[in-house]
């Protein structure tokens, strides 16, 4: 049983898309990469449960905590919970990372058969859950989304905390940092992926040319926002004098994908259900970590940053979200959610004539009546054009209830 909660700062975002499930009998499974505070929506729900049932039993089990080394396999992990489930309480399991746990799966569908416990799990991996044959409900844990980071670090929204954000990501440890140590939190995050890469993609994905993965993360840290494929991909690296054939590329992409440290952004038809095989971009998860790999300091990448921001704003709101292609013009996203769709374009600044034109322009064709933006790193804008775009700040856009 877990006596007391952690502190913690909250992650209603999150919180408010578990909380409808609690007690419910199917597993909660929340999914997410490392560090990127899982937990604390963890801790949020056991508070929940105690407020409505002070009673309850909430047993909790942490696999990155030494206490509970012993639990290392499905055996372990069954016995350990029912060794602890109070016949007469509601009982809550709660398990933090249970990928450490060889065939956790085996335990959990038996725990859930059994009726005796509500369960919640988190895990690093994209596939953490299929393994549990539909008992399961699925949320995806992100970092901090910018209005949060505000939250977290008691800022205002200002262009000077835009930039912030844009520099370090949204790592929700870094607001424990002394303020101002922008240099601490490069350390962090450098350790942090490096624990990403080692726990998730080398060891568990089997990963063997550790340098190519590397030159290959990257490569696609200095490259947010442009389309490629793994062909386009491997002939580049030839160029460098690397060889490595076009499905080693295919494999360690879908590695790093798993491990969410990116996303892959699949093309789509503007007006049709068309999605594009060849042709992709990709996006990381935390715009701290691309930085840590990135070749330019983030003040010479701005435009690609807020590009990252705005995709990593639209999938933290649920949307699904893919690169427009309307005849030979590119629509940066095309966001959709419960039939409503956005259509963004992201440019670091339209004040240049020619710019706005393209940016506007590629919106304006496009034959529906769904909101069209462009968002820019500029303030000074106007509203509205003639033709319906909206246009607006990127710190203005993110703060925004879509």
């Amino acid at each position: 049983m877990m006596k007391t909660i952690p502190e913690y700062m909250p992650r209603d975002l999150y919180f408010e898309r578990v909380k409808p499930f609690i007690g419910s009998p199917i597993i909660k499974v929340l999914v997410g990469q490392r560090r990127a505070g899982k937990s604390y929506v963890l801790y949020q729900l056991m508070d929940e449960i105690r407020k409505g049932d002070p009673g309850a039993n909430i047993i909790y089990i942490n696999t990155e905590f030494a206490e509970f080394r012993q639990v290392m396999t499905d055996e372990d992990l069954y016995d350990f919970v029912s060794s602890r489930l109070a016949p007469e309480r509601k009982n809550f399991v709660f398990i933090d990372e249970i990928q450490d746990i060889a065939d956790f799966e085996e335990a959990v569908r038996s725990l859930y058969a059994e009726e005796r416990c509500d369960i919640y799990v988190t895990g690093s991996k994209a596939a953490e859950a299929t393994c549990l044959a539909g008992q399961y409900i699925q949320f995806q844990i992100h970092p901090l989304a910018y209005r949060e980071f505000l939250g977290f670090y008691h800022l205002e929204n200002s262009t000077e905390t835009l930039r912030k954000y844009l520099r370090i990501g949204g790592m929700p440890y870094l607001a424990s940092l002394p303020t101002g140590e922008e240099r601490l939190a490069r350390e962090y995050l450098k350790n942090v992926y490096d624990s990403i890469v080692l726990r998730d993609v080398l060891i568990r994905e089997k990963i063997r040319n550790i340098r190519f993965l590397e030159n290959l993360a990257e490569y696609l840290a200095d490259n947010i926002g442009n389309l490629f494929s793994a062909n386009n991909i491997s002939t580049c690296l030839k160029h460098q004098r690397i060889q490595i054939p076009v499905q080693t590329v295919i494999t360690y992409l879908a590695a790093l994908e798993k491990s969410f440290i990116v996303h892959r952004v699949s093309r789509a038809e503007v007006g049709g259900v068309k999605i594009f095989e060849i042709g992709e971009k990709y996006y990381f998860e935390d715009i701290g970590l691309r930085n840590v790999l990135a070749k330019n300091p983030p003040a010479l990448d701005m435009g690609r940053l807020i590009e990252n921001a705005v995709y990593l704003f639209l999938i933290q709101q649920n949307f699904t979200v893919y690169v427009g292609k309307d005849g030979d013009k590119e629509i940066d996203f095309i966001a959709e959610k419960d039939g409503v769709k956005l259509y963004v374009q992201v440019s670091l600044r339209i004040s240049d004539e020619s710019v706005y034109r393209r940016e506007v322009g590629n919106l304006e064709g496009i034959p529906d009546n769904f909101p069209k933006y462009v968002v820019t790193l500029e303030d000074d804008l106007p509203a509205v054009t003639p033709t319906g775009i909206i246009c607006m700040g990127v710190k203005e856009f993110l703060m925004m209830e879509l």
